[in-house]
């Protein structure tokens, strides 16, 4: 229903025509400032503005700033991932493994061996996967698809758990976030390959860490014992006949000794195995509180928008004494059986263990709300 400015002033000029011998400002600027209220209360009002709403108009700049920059510098992201990843291989397999092969019993030499070797196949296949993959784009073709609601940027049908990604431009099946180390965005179709990299990198990284504890102590101990080293001077007092017989230069007690010696080598040596232990350290814990949350919202069946969405409508339908329930959670088993795409008791070593490029269940446009009474495999 829409109202004219005729129409507007004629109400206004009844309430002021009722008020007229309480005032004492012309008729016409009333009048004038009254509609001037009106024409500036249309330009923001909404009956749906709230404080999310007015948040995101002030920080809008900063979010654009953000999307910018990291839609520029996602391929400077991934190269910086390689290098860093690459960079503790290098370390492991000329400096670690030799170490490995002198000091450790066969038994523990072939442990290393395989779970290293496993663990950096699976980081690479995942990570490899996940950067590559499309994360399922919404096309924009029309056709007869279900949808919930329509994208106010694209301006099309957007069916359920879809979302407008602002770096990519385009709408994402089953969103998840934009992930600038990636340079790509976690959807439908390679959400499974970003969770399993950052599984498999935390338990490389804690692997590093904890095996590698006992030699970053050795190395931290020989840089600091031949700083120091290098900071005295090392001597023998001499002491009788000595300085008569022309052993030391004049006014010179003690007889110089040579410092022990520390190669470029071993120096570079050590400094590898610490710069390898802290940066898999740090890094460990970083992604370990990420693969923690990722694993919650797996469990949910709840993406990382998804649970945002859920809390609002958990807090909107509280306040009216009702439960709000998420359509698209199975149970927690379930919720990992669809995400992990395990269909049998051999998939969870051929497709979670394993590198596995099997998509995932459906096709990302619609999905079943309804709780699954069955499992898939026999509890």
């Amino acid at each position: 229903m829409r109202c004219c400015p005729g129409q507007v002033l004629r109400c206004l000029r009844l309430h002021w025509c009722c008020r007229r011998g309480r005032s004492k400002v012309p008729l016409w600027i009333r009048e004038t400032l009254a509609y001037t209220r009106v024409l500036q209360r249309s330009l923001y009002y909404n009956s749906l503005t709230d404080s999310d709403v007015v948040f995101d108009s002030i920080f809008e700049p900063v979010f654009w700033m953000v999307d910018y920059i990291t839609r520029r510098f996602g391929t400077v992201f991934v190269c910086l991932v390689v290098v860093l990843i690459s960079s503790i291989v290098v370390i492991a397999y000329i400096v670690l493994l030799p170490l490995v092969l002198y000091t450790y019993s066969p038994l523990w030499i072939a442990w290393h061996l395989c779970f290293g070797n496993w663990i950096i196949v699976m980081i690479a296949f995942h990570y490899y996967k996940a950067a590559k993959t499309s994360p399922g784009f919404l096309q924009k073709e029309k056709c007869d698809r279900p949808f919930v609601s329509v994208c106010k940027k694209c301006i099309l049908p957007k069916p359920a758990r879809t979302h407008h990604c602002g770096i990519c431009n385009r709408c994402i099946l089953k969103m998840d976030h934009h992930c600038p180390w990636l340079n790509n965005c976690v959807g439908h179709f390679n959400h499974r390959y970003f969770f399993s990299f950052c599984l498999f990198m935390t338990l490389g990284c804690a692997y590093c860490s904890i095996s590698g504890r006992d030699l970053f102590l050795n190395a931290y101990n020989a840089l600091e014992r031949f700083r120091h080293s290098d900071m005295e001077q090392p001597g023998i007092p001499v002491t009788g006949m000595g300085p008569l017989i022309g052993l030391l230069p004049v006014g010179q007690t003690d007889f110089q000794t040579a410092a022990p010696p520390y190669t470029l080598k071993e120096r570079m040596i050590h400094k590898s195995i610490i710069y390898m232990w802290v940066l898999t350290s740090t890094a460990g814990l970083a992604l370990g509180a990420l693969t923690i949350w990722h694993a919650l919202l797996i469990s949910r069946g709840e993406t990382s928008i998804e649970r945002h969405v859920n809390k609002k409508e958990n807090t909107r339908l509280a306040k009216r004494g009702r439960i709000y329930v998420n359509p698209f959670s199975y149970g927690r088993l379930d919720n990992w059986k669809v995400f992990l795409g395990v269909e049998k008791r051999s998939h969870w070593v051929t497709r979670v263990l394993l590198p596995s490029g099997h998509p995932p269940r459906g096709d990302g446009l619609t999905w079943d709300i309804f709780s699954v009474h069955h499992d898939v495999i026999p509890v």
